[in-house]
């Protein structure tokens, strides 16, 4: 294999080649790509059947690079990454090849828990100057979580209780746009979707000090607006099971995005998977399945007016 191939794959040529084959037959390297790839649509909350549309590429072919089953073209691999918007060097595994200082920045860093990358993570936003300060709690809370967790009724009730501006986030990307989130996606794609939320975060943060946010399910998937996220504002993740987020979605007659899916509980299931890690990132959490509205509002209630230090 060429030395420009090798780099195209993120690969140096001082590293081992994979292994041929595991004890399954299969080539290690494309059973770990064929998992990222799965990761990264879940993550995205599209279907195999989208991706494969938007990638132009067929869904058997598609699976079987799921299952790291045949041997996936370059060509193919730049498709799926432009589907799913991640760079190659994502899709592939290893951004960390791309100068020195990546590599060096990788080792500091490879042997970190979960909760030291996080200390990282914030000291480099203040020394960027794009986060705030480890522990800084902010009278702007945004509620994550997939549609159907309750932000938006939730959110409502913890604004009026507040006193604070309600923001539903996807009514701002609507107004930036000219057009519903459906349009948006229909007519201009993910990609010019993720740029308008990114937009309507960034100006609710300029033009609010004080909000409830009811943010859009998927603004997880872009690492820069989850930063803006995670630095501006007090984030508390909205839990439910799958079964209530789905009768819960079903009740307003939307559907999306398991609209076109044969099995849409299990995609549901997929991408609450794929969301999880990212969704655990916020300073609370609450699980809006193990009680009604009331007495998930006065435990939400409870535990942002404790964290902001408001008289209860």
């Amino acid at each position: 294999m060429s030395s420009t191939i090798l780099h195209a794959l993120g690969i140096t040529p001082s590293q081992p080649m994979p292994e041929k084959t595991d004890s399954s037959g299969k080539n290690p390297f494309l059973v770990a790509l064929g998992e990222r790839v799965r990761g990264l649509r879940a993550r995205r909350g599209m279907t195999r059947k989208a991706v494969s549309i938007a990638a132009e590429v067929s869904e058997r072919h598609l699976a079987n690079l799921e299952y790291g089953e045949g041997n996936a073209s370059i060509l193919v691999l730049l498709q799926v990454a432009s589907a799913l918007q991640c760079s190659l060097a994502e899709l592939i595994g290893d951004v960390t090849t791309l100068s020195p200082e990546w590599l060096l920045i990788r080792e500091l860093l490879e042997r970190c828990d979960e909760a030291d990358l996080r200390k990282a993570r914030i000291a480099l936003g203040e020394l960027l100057g794009t986060g705030g300060a480890l522990g800084t709690v902010s009278t702007r809370v945004a509620l994550i979580g997939l549609r159907g967790a309750g932000k938006s009724a939730l959110g409502q009730m913890l604004a009026e209780d507040l006193g604070f501006p309600f923001v539903e986030l996807s009514r701002e990307i609507e107004k930036f746009a000219g057009c519903s989130v459906a349009e948006i996606q229909a007519l201009y794609g993910q990609n010019a979707y993720r740029r308008y939320e990114r937009r309507a975060m960034e100006e609710t943060i300029q033009i609010y000090p004080e909000a409830v946010i009811a943010t859009p399910g998927g603004l997880v998937s872009d690492p820069a607006t989850f930063n803006q996220l995670l630095s501006h504002c007090t984030t508390v993740w909205l839990q439910a099971d799958p079964e209530d987020h789905m009768n819960r979605v079903l009740a307003q007659g939307d559907t999306r995005p398991m609209a076109a899916s044969k099995e849409a509980m299990e995609d549901l299931k997929v991408i609450l998977a794929g969301r999880a890690a990212f969704y655990s990132k916020a300073q609370l959490t609450l699980n809006t399945s193990a009680q009604g509205l009331a007495p998930s509002f006065a435990l939400l209630r409870s535990q942002v007016r404790d964290l902001l230090q408001l008289p209860a």
